[in-house]
């Protein structure tokens, strides 16, 4: 069966998030004639800014530049079905700080529309709507830690974690259209034994990342048996540094940090890598599935 019939929809934090996650998954299904749906749940409007020339955004203004930055970006993917979670600027970047072990955590203060705020039965039904009117087979977001621990990744997992059991209800919201059971929800990781490889090249040619430690493998991601998908990015690596580059207000390409992660995703089996979240687990073999809707039944048009 075609692929055309499949369809995914992805939940996202902030402009970015997308093209530094699901660039190569996004282009793929479209460029098999699926439907790929893409939720941005803020404005992104306390990111941090990378470019001295636009230092002086007022968070409100930093909002509206980045909402023409994800437009070019999605225009170079080709994605035209884009949603912000119950509107434009209906939920504030609630901002991250840095907690004493090191790690992202909650800031004191933020925003009174912050979405980490927000009232989850609110957003979710935001996204029950957004569910039950594209019907789509495949989900993706963060893990429950927000992959790295930013408030409104954990907060995006919540809602559409919230949101897939609501919309499949009959009982819940009628009024927000007929139920639908999203399959499969896959949650977004790093590509670990190819983010250890690049590591190693990156620190080859002298270039100054994480410094404080030597970092093993179980710091660059989840144990490798746990990955159950890869995309490969090789065939869109144009299109994942066209848009990545969109965001010009978020990423230095010339830090090394973003070098590093040109060297990974040039990497042989480079790729986007997912766990599963909830749902039909894919079938049992040796290697991560190379189609998220791997396993899935007919109306799906499984791979």
């Amino acid at each position: 069966m075609s692929a055309v019939n499949h369809r995914l929809l992805l939940v996202h934090a902030h402009p970015d998030d997308e093209s530094s996650q699901s660039v190569a998954t996004m282009a793929r299904y479209l460029d098999e004639g699926g439907q790929v749906t893409l939720v941005t749940c803020t404005l992104g409007e306390l990111g941090e800014i990378m470019l001295p020339e636009w230092q002086h955004y007022t968070p409100a203004e930093l909002g509206q530049h980045r909402m023409s930055e994800i437009d070019e970006a999605l225009r170079e993917v080709g994605v035209n079905d884009h949603v912000y979670l119950g509107g434009p600027g209906r939920y504030h970047d609630s901002g991250m700080t840095t907690g004493p072990d090191g790690r992202a955590a909650v800031p004191d203060t933020m925003p009174d529309n912050a979405f980490w705020r927000a009232d989850l039965l609110e957003a979710a039904d935001h996204l029950v709507e957004v569910i039950r009117d594209r019907r789509p087979q495949v989900a993706v977001t963060y893990d429950p830690h927000g992959n790295y621990g930013h408030p409104d990744h954990i907060q995006a997992h919540r809602v559409l974690m919230y949101a897939s059991v609501l919309a499949a209800s009959p009982s819940h919201r009628p009024d927000l259209g007929a139920p639908w059971r999203i399959q499969r929800i896959v949650w977004n990781t790093h590509n670990t034994q190819r983010w250890v490889e690049a590591y190693a090249i990156a620190k080859e040619r002298g270039l100054e990342l994480w410094p404080e430690e030597e970092r093993g493998a179980d710091s660059f991601g989840p144990d490798p048996a746990q990955i159950v998908a890869v995309i490969e990015t090789a065939p869109w690596l144009g299109v994942c540094r066209r848009a990545l580059g969109a965001h010009r207000s978020q990423v230095d390409i010339e830090h090394p940090f973003w070098q590093f992660y040109r060297i990974m995703q040039e990497l042989p089996g480079s790729g986007e890598a997912y766990l599963l979240g909830a749902g039909e687990p894919f079938p049992e073999s040796d290697a991560p599935a190379t189609c998220l809707f791997a396993g899935l039944d007919d109306e799906a048009a499984a791979c």
